[in-house]
């Protein structure tokens, strides 16, 4: 009866779920909604719904438990009613190594396919490893912190105290396991940021120098801004977005980390902005495009059941015309920092060759940030200068 009672919840959330909201945010308001369901019905209704969607559209002439079966099977190392009720040969052995696992599901079901999990891989970067990618879906990524200088002993001691898993990844960078409770337990902002071990890598692109004048056109909530403070605190800072809201948050951030000294704009960059921007000149402009965020899809695993693949094209136009716009702000011999949270080429490599034939930007150097080989997000960055 009870995994009756597990597959029923299972299939409301499912029939009430159309992939507009973030699913984490639908589950919360779900939750608030329905309060007859007790902390155990959640945990496995949360279990349950993420590893249906990182099967993507794998298997699909297999129904929807049996789909749910598989990716339970293959997404969680302890066992579930699910996966005893429909997988029985196999629900013993949920603890071995993915592709172990991956090979059990192949005999069983012939017709599963790894390529049919993120049905867009041929739109993939070239420097993007398929089969690891894919794989990653598979695994929940882990929560990442970059901790300032000097006090990752301190941080690290506090998440020891509390009993709070904790991996130091880099000097500076500790891994946690996803969904770690860390307001009550690190309130002071000054000490760290949450942020992604691919998207702290892009700031070895960044190289500012002391007194520079740095542009962050999509700033958002401020992330690579932080970065970029911290790694030459002299820096003059613009933050722009399109959405005043994100700045308001980018505010209340920049503040709880002491950052205190920049301006910031409402900025549509696709309109003509001379009359706010016509006297600016920056010795750096980071880009942190808007894309599809298909490098982050191993923590919105919906994405991959409802995605739309002619959104590519259109996110490709935006991020060329975004681009074209900010250059012209840019002092000669001076760099663009392109980033995107994608893994599609037409998004990241291409776009880096229409800046190229098309505004005359240099490339210096650009990578595919391989995050599904240490549970993080894949991520492309590039280093182009203006000419002298």
């Amino acid at each position: 009866m009870r995994v009756e009672h597990q597959i029923r919840a299972f299939e409301q959330i499912f029939k009430s779920y159309d992939g507009l909201l973030p699913l984490h945010r639908f589950l919360f308001a779900y939750f608030k909604q329905h309060k007859q369901m007790g902390s155990s019905d959640r945990r496995w209704s949360s279990r349950y719904i993420y590893s249906f969607f990182r099967m993507g559209k794998a298997l699909p002439e297999e129904g929807p438990l049996i789909r749910l079966a598989v990716g339970d099977f293959l997404c969680n190392v302890t066992p579930s009613l699910v996966t005893a009720t429909y997988l029985p040969e196999l629900h013993e052995r949920i603890s071995l190594p993915l592709k172990d696992k991956l090979q059990l599901i192949m005999d069983q079901f012939p017709s599963f396919k790894l390529a049919d999990v993120f049905p867009f891989h041929v739109n993939l970067s070239d420097a993007a490893a398929t089969d690891a990618f894919l794989e990653s879906f598979f695994i929940q990524p882990d929560l990442f912190l970059r901790v300032s200088k000097g006090h990752t002993d301190t941080v690290k001691g506090i998440l020891d105290q509390h009993q709070i898993p904790v991996q130091v990844v880099a000097e500076y960078t500790l891994a946690l396991p996803n969904g770690s409770k860390l307001d009550q337990v690190l309130p002071d902002h000054r000490y760290y940021q949450v942020q992604d071990l691919s998207s702290q890598k892009t700031g070895n692109y960044f190289k500012p120098e002391k007194w520079d004048y740095w542009w962050d056109c999509c700033a958002a909530s401020g992330g690579k801004s932080l970065l970029l403070h911290d790694l030459e605190p002299s820096v003059q800072l613009l933050v722009s977005d399109v959405r005043e809201n994100s700045l308001n948050n980018l505010e209340e951030r920049f503040q709880q980390a002491g950052l205190k000294k920049y301006q910031k704009k409402v900025l549509d960059l696709l309109q003509n902005n001379e009359q706010d921007l016509h006297h600016y000149e920056f010795d750096g402009i980071l880009l942190d495009a808007p894309c599809t965020g298909s490098g982050t899809w191993g923590r919105t695993p919906e994405m991959l059941y409802y995605f739309d693949q002619r959104k590519i094209s259109g996110f490709a136009r935006l991020q060329k015309s975004i681009a074209g716009n900010v250059v012209k702000y840019l002092k000669p011999g001076k760099p663009l920092i392109y980033i995107t949270c994608s893994v599609f080429k037409q998004e990241n490599e291409e776009v880096i060759a229409f800046l190229e034939e098309n505004h005359g930007l240099k490339l210096e150097k650009m990578e595919v940030i391989t995050g599904y080989n240490d549970k993080a997000d894949t991520m492309f960055v590039a280093r182009l200068i203006k000419p002298e």
